[in-house]
């Protein structure tokens, strides 16, 4: 099925004032003022609640020192410094996300300063594919025969005190260092450091994994009688990977060291580099990034980071390829990373391929959280696609891979990822419904859970009441697209970016600035499929253009990912884009989302009164001016062309095509069709393309579709042209052997025909006020 058209929020009228634009132009150098950025910062009232030129520029932020973290981080401190003095064998527990990756390196890193790595420190990451978030007894009994006596974890541990009892029985002492979700009871570590205790508002309060564990290495250096050998500061690349890879809200100390970790990062790729990781460098080279912007983390380092334990489930080797001054090793790891995330994409792009054909089945007018499950579905990318799928369709999804059936007959389990909307606090659900599940974790908008098989369908039910209790709306919301500013061609380009740039890094409370352009056209389209490093084809496609205006006296150059050329529209359009830069493509665009121009102001929905009316169920007798909108729209395209009719018409839609819906199943059309095409070979009767589309209720594409898997089964049609449905008249002759039909191709007009059943369930049932603008 097609992803919700987004709801455009186009931005305020209104200009930021003159003595703000001012304020601004104080806080940072240059001539010009910086109306576009001061009108941003306006908008999203970012600067106001703590000082503009600190949060502008991190040389004049102060950071937050780490005692503010209370006495669980001089306990922590206290405990590393007698390990150190005894000569102790420390562990560290890590996670297999980037967060979780980077802290271990930060803590491998900057713990090796002080204790023999090797020897004396050792590290352990749970297996993504095979294991969960957290800590596990496999793992502990594994670190206590390697003779560890305290264990450090880094972005986990909070809600594991089954497991640190069970570490006590083996003699290990545990330091919990972590952001999720903070215990409801005491966890029995020798000290919890944990950002949540703190007030939502403290400076650092939204710290992530790889930033906790920073903050302890600042209070242990600080605690030293001897400094170490290497300053602080010289993991704060790392510290940046984890924070823009792990999209906490970069306010306060986040911002800051994101900032000044960004700083550090750019060095990887300068020939002198103060403090050099090559594998780093290595990265950078393959995503072809500088280390500059945040976006090198985002697009560039962070998935490929993630892809190690996505693809391979073990994420150990990230550690080496960060931490290690071996410059042919980490070449090698480094190229295994890029080949992991080539693989990444492809399955990520088949598997969402999957869960949108299942989701054309489920009626999303009466379902507020999607819970689907697979025995074949890679737990490695789940969580990708559960983000994908909560963009698209505006629900709270969760997917589950289902194990197989074990050997001794224990419960089969399902495990897996979930991402949430804007306002629904994902573990708070779980929580609610922990009798369901065997484990769960993570964060508000993202977290994990395994549950036995038999509780999903009770699982998914109790959700969707929740969620529905919750928000209290009914029918499909559409997803929200804020725009930030209203530009033109020749506006794009190095001083606009230079002035928004000003806002990195950017991210959660903070996104990139969404930039409106209307009346613009696309020139030089073409699309292309990415390789990899092997220059393998993969399933990955981008779209190249320039976009143009009538003042452009040169075209922008722009790209689409994920998207076919075909998929432009050929006219005039309104279109919203990131402006971007790196120094292999220059300046260029990166498309959001397009729509047709309408009239008024560019961006805005079609229709002159923002109406629709409802006249499914009955037609009133003293009826409005209003144009009638008598068949059920098949394509969310059909129902903005009858939007721009309105439009153009000046008057509201008028919804008069009935509600019940008595569609047959997809197999039963592929059955019906069949059977006319047998009863049109034994009595030779002619018929026209529309009887046929208007007998099966199909769309042009999917009949084409039907007709085309016919041919696979020794059908001949004799078809014309079928883009003219009303005058092509069709023959239907077969082959004296019967063959049997090709599998793919009814499979592939069984999933065009539930997308479009479901649309006109969709347009059949739901509420107008989701239809106005």
């Amino acid at each position: 099925m097609d992803a919700l058209p987004l709801r455009w929020n186009l931005p305020k009228a209104d200009a930021a004032p003159e003595s703000w634009v001012a304020t601004v132009a104080r806080a940072v150098p240059g001539t010009t003022p910086p109306r576009w950025l001061a009108q941003v910062l306006w908008q999203r009232q970012l600067g106001f609640t703590e000082p503009l030129e600190g949060w502008l520029n991190p040389a004049l932020y102060q950071p937050t020192p780490a005692s503010v973290l209370g006495p669980a981080m001089a306990i922590a401190v206290s405990r590393l410094k007698q390990a150190i003095a005894t000569e102790e064998k420390v562990a560290i527990w890590g996670d297999f996300d980037a967060d979780g990756v980077t802290s271990t390196a930060v803590l491998w890193d900057g713990l090796g300063q002080l204790i023999p790595k090797g020897d004396r420190l050792t590290y352990f990451i749970p297996n993504r594919l095979s294991e969960s978030h957290g800590l596990s007894q496999r793992g502990l009994d594994h670190l206590a025969a390697w003779g560890a006596t305290l264990l450090v974890t880094c972005d986990t541990g909070s809600t594991s005190g089954a497991e640190i009892a069970y570490a006590k029985t083996l003699g290990l002492e545990v330091i919990v260092t972590d952001h999720h979700t903070l215990p409801e009871d005491d966890i029995g570590a020798i000290a919890l450091i944990n950002p949540r205790s703190l007030p939502p508002e403290h400076p650092l309060s939204t710290l992530s994994g790889v930033a906790v564990a920073y903050k302890l290495l600042e209070g242990l250096y600080e605690a030293m009688d001897t400094p170490p050998p290497l300053p602080l500061d010289h993991v704060l690349d790392l510290v940046a990977i984890g924070l823009i890879a792990d999209l906490v809200e970069l306010r306060g100390d986040c911002r800051y060291l994101a900032q000044i970790g960004l700083q550090r990062l750019q060095t990887q790729t300068q020939p002198n580099s103060p403090y050099p990781r090559p594998g780093l460098a290595e990265l950078l080279a393959l995503c072809k990034r500088t280390g500059d912007r945040p976006t090198d983390i985002s697009f560039g380092l962070g998935p490929r980071i993630n892809a190690v334990s996505r693809i391979h489930g073990d994420a150990s080797f990230c550690v080496e390829l960060l931490t290690s001054r071996d410059r042919d090793r980490t070449k090698t790891l480094a190229y295994e990373a890029e080949l992991a995330n080539t693989r990444r994409k492809a399955l990520q792009r088949d598997l969402y391929s999957q869960v949108m054909a299942r989701l054309a089945q489920v009626d999303l007018a009466t379902t507020r959280c999607l819970v689907l499950a697979d025995e074949s579905w890679p737990t490695g990318i789940l969580g990708l696609v559960a983000g994908q799928v909560t963009q698209a369709l505006g629900r709270p999804t969760i997917l589950l891979r289902i194990d197989p059936p074990s050997e001794d007959g224990s419960p089969r389990l399902a495990r897996g990822s979930a991402r949430s909307v804007a306002g629904l606090d994902l573990y708070q659900l779980f929580q609610a419904q922990s009798a369901l599940l065997t484990g769960f974790g993570g964060h508000p908008l993202a977290a994990g859970l395994t549950l036995p098989v038999e509780h999903i369908e009770v699982l998914a039910a109790a959700l969707n009441r929740m969620v529905r209790e919750q928000l209290g709306c009914d029918g499909a919301p559409q997803p929200l697209l804020q725009v930030d500013l209203t530009v033109t061609v020749a506006d794009l380009g190095q001083p606009l970016f230079r002035e928004l740039k000003w806002l990195e890094p950017c991210g959660m409370g903070n996104p990139v600035p969404k930039l409106l352009l209307g009346n613009v056209w696309f020139r030089n389209v073409f699309h292309k499929k990415l390789r990899d490093r092997q220059n393998k084809a993969v399933s990955f496609i981008k779209t190249e253009f320039e976009l143009w205006d009538d003042a452009a006296e040169t075209g922008f150059p722009g790209e689409w990912w994920g998207h076919y050329r075909d998929e432009l529209p050929p006219g005039r359009c309104d279109v919203v884009v990131e402006l971007d830069f790196n120094s292999n493509t220059g300046y260029h665009v990166k498309l959001i989302d397009v729509r047709p121009t309408t009239v008024g102001e560019p961006g805005a929905e079609p229709g002159p009164s923002n109406s629709v009316l409802d006249w499914r169920q009955h037609t009133p007798e003293d009826q409005e001016q209003a144009l009638v909108v008598n068949q059920i729209p098949m394509q969310w395209s059909d129902w903005q062309a009858w939007q721009r009719q309105a439009a153009q018409a000046k008057l509201p839609l008028a919804l008069a095509f009935s509600p019940a819906i008595d569609d047959l199943s997809p197999g039963e059309v592929w059955q019906e069709l069949v059977g006319l095409a047998k009863y049109l070979v034994r009595t030779q009767t002619p018929v026209t393309q529309l009887q046929l589309s208007d007998r099966l209720r199909l769309s042009p594409t999917s009949l084409s579709l039907g007709l085309a898997a016919l041919a696979t089964a020794g059908f001949k049609i004799a078809a014309p042209d079928t883009s003219t449905l009303e005058a092509d008249t069709i023959t239907v002759q077969v082959d004296p052997t019967p063959v049997s039909p090709d599998p793919a191709a009814v499979q592939h007009f069984l999933e065009v025909v539930q997308e479009e059943q479901f649309r006109r369930r969709y347009f059949a049932q739901v509420p107008v006020a989701a239809l106005s603008w």
